[in-house]
């Protein structure tokens, strides 16, 4: 990736995670990247192109925790509770504005457009993964499992940013290790 590529991609997902896709015209992603509109145009032909590269952007960093959290010397379970944690310290962390998918899809509604196309290229690889990760637990119920933590975290991140995020954590957190002691055969424990 060229210097420029990476500035204009760095401030763009910047100023569309913080302030809305539709709200950040291309004339202040120049002014701010210190770019000018030619080489803008040269890397990405259209804001569309530019918006789906954030996008591509925010799914890989996403892609390469999930793979940090299986490549540790972990137990199924544990895998899980570290994706689960990735996602909370995400909440928890400074400037959080809510989901970058869920974001632009409310602002990309049109299930044709390449921005909607993105998050739910996005959003079936999660579930999929997910999928796989409740697999790997040996137990037969990991679709339902998979569509159940992905519904928890959709939940968490949009009441995330909303409120306070430590008992919005907490309370996801909760229900991730609710699905793993359900997955064991155990009854949750219902006194915290």
């Amino acid at each position: 990736m060229s210097e420029a590529r990476a500035r204009l991609l760095g401030t763009a997902s910047g100023l569309f995670y913080a302030e809305g896709l539709h709200s950040v015209g291309i004339d202040r992603i120049i002014a701010t990247a210190g770019v000018t509109r030619a080489t803008l145009y040269r890397h990405f032909p259209s804001k569309d192109d530019l918006v789906v590269a954030y996008l591509t952007l925010a799914d890989e960093a996403i892609r390469a925790r999930v793979d940090a959290a299986r490549a540790r010397d972990a137990s199924p379970d544990d895998v899980i509770r570290a994706v689960g944690q990735s996602i909370a310290d995400d909440i928890r962390g400074p400037g959080f504005r809510g989901c970058a998918f869920l974001n632009a899809a409310a602002e990309y509604p049109d299930p044709a457009h390449p921005v909607h196309r993105a998050v739910l290229r996005h959003r079936q690889w999660f579930l999929a993964t997910t999928a796989e990760l409740f697999s790997d637990t040996g137990k037969p119920d990991a679709e339902p499992a998979a569509r159940h933590f992905v519904m928890l975290r959709d939940g968490a991140m949009a009441a995330g940013c909303l409120t306070d995020p430590e008992p919005i954590c907490a309370t996801f957190l909760r229900g991730v290790e609710g699905l793993l002691e359900y997955r064991s055969g155990l009854e949750p424990d219902r006194s915290t």
